[in-house]
């Protein structure tokens, strides 16, 4: 196959840049058009919820690549505009501004979007979401000492939030619908001892399920609960998932899951001339034969590189299976919990090094006597072991052996 000579990358955060700088590495030589609905250039987005909202960080500090360095791309760079319609069969892209991209090959990187509750559909005062880079200067602006915050959602961006919101001196209520925050994501143990520090910090942690965000005075004032209730705030973070940002897809041919995200084969191939990587990607998951997307800061660097690769190698190329070991991280309270493949769903943990006591240990946890995740905190070295047997899914070793080749 001929290598393509125009190469369009939608979406120019992490897996977006990432996918541009690995096709130039392997020697991409033609037309790479990088396209972002954002103005900002490509940033990072895990400080946004924690070093950024908190002051520690301004605006420059989460670019991920200064302009020099993206020059060096010799990309034609078209940022603060969205990719609205894809043409496969004239292999052209249409932009919001009116204009074309031409592109024989097409990496979609364009992420997802934050859902909002009924209510705050359309911007409203005092309603947040926390997906960009001005998302979170606004939510910065409502965190000052004694300020009501209700976050609402009972997933990691939820809980670095109030963490980072407690720490500024606002008072903070977290909505979960969950019995066990925390827990589908990092395992019972480990959200255990997260949400007691969330309570020994004076987060109040409430159970419900919210209905729809109130308004007075033509602004957010809390929430209705599915019950009837109402909790009160000065400002909601409505932190309760995201879709994929796929809509421009519609019609094209590109085949989307019922979620909307792009389904790809193993090779991240959406079709002929179209690739997929980060968080808007589906992918059958080798290990479990169930496909799966993976909204992780690693995987959106980790597939576009891949991703990259295999659009190069064209269909008689050698293409690799995309079979990542899943990583996350989340900093809460001067802590930073590490987890491998899939900590939560498990029927046994298993401690290998400190306590969970001590805030430093490291954790196997198992699924019908099978290794499917591994979790901890300040204990890198065990951590690097179990990995290899979660990339293994194997079995847990006896105690015997484990005693003669000890983990990590």
């Amino acid at each position: 196959m001929t290598a393509p000579r125009e190469v369009a990358v939608v979406g120019a955060g992490a897996a977006g840049l990432h996918a541009a700088e690995a096709l130039r590495r392997a020697g991409y030589d033609g037309r790479l058009t990088l396209v972002g609905a954002e103005p900002e250039l490509p940033y990072d987005r895990p400080p946004l919820s924690k070093q950024l909202l908190d002051g520690q960080w301004e605006p420059g500090k989460v670019t991920l690549r200064e302009p020099a360095a993206l020059a060096q791309l010799r990309l034609d760079l078209r940022l603060g505009v969205a990719a609205e319609r894809l043409d496969r069969g004239a292999r052209t892209l249409h932009l919001a501004d009116g204009r074309q991209v031409r592109c024989d090959a097409l990496v979609v990187a364009t992420g997802v979007r934050a859902r909002r509750l009924p209510g705050a559909e359309e911007p409203l005062p005092g309603a947040h979401v926390l997906r960009t880079l001005p998302d979170a200067l606004a939510l910065r602006e409502e965190l000052r000492p004694g300020a009501r915050l209700l976050v609402v959602g009972g997933g990691l961006l939820g809980a670095e939030a109030a963490a980072t919101a407690v720490g500024l001196g606002a008072e903070v209520t977290w909505l979960v619908s969950a019995a066990a925050p925390l827990a589908a994501v990092l395992g019972a143990e480990t959200a255990a001892l997260l949400t007691g520090l969330h309570r020994e910090h004076g987060v109040r942690i409430h159970r419900g399920t919210a209905a729809a965000v109130l308004r007075r005075h033509g602004r957010a004032a809390g929430v209705r609960l599915a019950d009837g209730g109402e909790l009160a705030a000065d400002a909601v973070l409505m932190a309760i998932g995201s879709l994929p940002a796929t809509e421009w897809l519609a019609g094209s041919g590109v085949p989307l899951e019922p979620d909307g995200g792009v389904a790809c084969d193993a090779h991240c191939a959406a079709g002929p001339g179209v690739w997929a990587a980060g968080d808007a990607a589906s992918w059958p998951d080798p290990r479990t034969g169930r496909r799966r997307r993976l909204e992780q800061r690693t995987n959106a660097t980790d597939q576009a590189l891949l991703a990259a690769r295999n659009l190069l190698a064209g269909p008689d190329g050698t293409r690799q299976a995309y079979a990542p070991v899943p990583y996350l991280w989340t900093d809460q309270y001067g802590l930073r919990v590490q987890a491998f493949g899939s900590p939560g769903g498990a029927d046994r943990f298993e401690l290998v090094d400190g306590s969970l006591a001590e805030h430093r240990f490291a954790a196997a946890c198992l699924r019908e006597g099978r290794v499917t995740g591994a979790v901890g905190i300040a204990a890198a070295r065990a951590l690097r072991g179990l990995r290899a047997q979660v990339a293994a899914h194997g079995p847990w070793p006896p105690a015997a052996e484990r005693q003669a080749a000890p983990v990590g």
